[in-house]
């Protein structure tokens, strides 16, 4: 199942408050940047975070779900009601999130 357009312009609208976010379409679900950098998406209308020690500790009790077939398992944030919490998330994770993979020039 496909995210919504809907789903994905009401978690935009609960990250209002963070600088830096956008998006990008992926095979009918949605990856989201904090400063260029992926820190989850919304996958199947659920926002999905990766598992970093700090959304670890932030939340403690959260689901992990795996987004789609094959991937690793991310953690499910519950709480999207609140901006702040999410501003606080992302800037916790941002630290701890890999660096972009290089990609290869085809010849």
């Amino acid at each position: 199942m496909a995210s919504s357009k809907d789903y994905l312009d009401y978690i935009i609208e609960q990250l209002s408050v963070v600088d830096d976010i956008s998006y990008r379409a992926m095979m009918g679900e949605y990856i989201i940047y904090y400063r260029g950098m992926i820190v989850g998406g919304i996958y199947d209308d659920r926002f999905l975070v990766k598992t970093t020690k700090a959304a670890m500790e932030m939340m403690p009790d959260a689901d992990q779900e795996i987004p789609y077939e094959g991937a690793k398992a991310m953690l499910l944030v519950d709480d999207v009601e609140d901006g702040e919490f999410l501003r606080e998330l992302l800037e916790a994770m941002y630290p701890e999130l890999p660096a972009p993979k290089k990609k290869k020039k085809r010849v």
